[in-house]
């Protein structure tokens, strides 16, 4: 079963920056499409971005647009998300998983945590 590491989650200040890791156990990420999402507490899970196997084509959601970028690298097998500017709202964990649709995926893992407060 494909499976994912995320990292890189901590507490931050409002404004700050984060950067998240997702990598795969077993499973080589180069030929899939990739999304992050996000679960705040109480809410339901929700997509932030994806991004096409090459790296060509991105998607954002609007409550993210101009402050995250997705990124990956193939060669390490990994997807990134750098968060700037980041709101007491991204308070959340994040996960990643290789679709694009949060309705698509059944085998989430334990995610990172991003906390933003002062």
């Amino acid at each position: 079963q494909l499976q994912f590491v995320e990292s890189g989650g901590d507490l931050v200040q409002p404004g700050g920056s984060l950067r998240l890791s997702c990598a795969a156990s077993g499973h080589n990420l180069r030929f899939l499409s990739m999304g992050w999402f996000r679960r705040a507490p109480g809410k339901e899970r929700e997509g932030v971005s994806c991004i096409s196997s090459s790296g060509g084509v991105t998607q954002y959601a609007d409550s993210v647009k101009g402050r995250f970028t997705i990124s990956r690298d193939n060669a390490k097998n990994t997807v990134y998300l750098h968060m700037n500017g980041l709101k007491a709202e991204d308070t959340a964990v994040y996960y990643c998983a290789p679709v694009c649709d949060v309705e698509k995926w059944p085998h989430w893992g334990q995610g990172t945590q991003v906390t933003v407060s002062s």
